[in-house]
């Protein structure tokens, strides 16, 4: 099963993609895509879009994982990832995949083991796991390949359980 993780965000949005088979990852790529402050928003969408799109085209993902939003304080930042986030959701329905969702704690507590964990933590658990010689970075790459080992490991890998695309 091939799984594209996604971390959301209109400046960077973070992705990695992954084998897992017989119990074991297999790391096919990670990075971000960023977008210019400088751009209109409606662009930076855009962009994201496209991006995506690309990498469902080479690496023809079974699933998309994409990180839950969670926000205390910034409503601006809040709406606006919340915005690329749905684009992200759009483009996987769009390729007839289905989209499945992880709260930030679900995410911790499948590559740490505890749902408090320091972003420091998550990015040593998903190098170590992943048998990587570095911390992925920024951390936006660390979540979207933690989301994409928390699909792997939540049982949730029958794309029959999503209904209408999503999960």
């Amino acid at each position: 099963m091939v799984i594209l993780g996604i971390d959301p965000g209109y400046a960077i949005t973070g992705y990695g993609v992954l084998r897992y088979k017989n119990n074991s990852f297999r790391v096919l790529d990670y990075g971000v895509v960023r977008t210019s402050a400088d751009s209109p928003f409606p662009e930076r969408l855009l962009a994201i879009q496209q991006a995506l799109i690309e990498l469902l085209d080479l690496y023809k993902p079974d699933c998309v994982a994409i990180e839950e939003l969670f926000f205390s304080r910034n409503t601006t930042t809040a709406i606006g990832t919340a915005q690329a986030r749905g684009v992200a959701i759009v483009t996987a329905a769009s390729a007839n995949l289905p989209v499945y969702e992880y709260t930030p704690m679900q995410v911790k507590v499948a590559v740490t083991g505890y749902g408090r964990a320091e972003k420091q933590q998550v990015q040593e658990m998903v190098r170590i796991l992943l048998n990587l010689t570095e911390k992925p970075n920024p951390d936006d790459v660390a979540d979207a390949l933690a989301v994409a080992i928390c699909h792997a490991h939540s049982g949730n890998r029958d794309s029959a359980l999503a209904v209408g695309g999503y999960q």
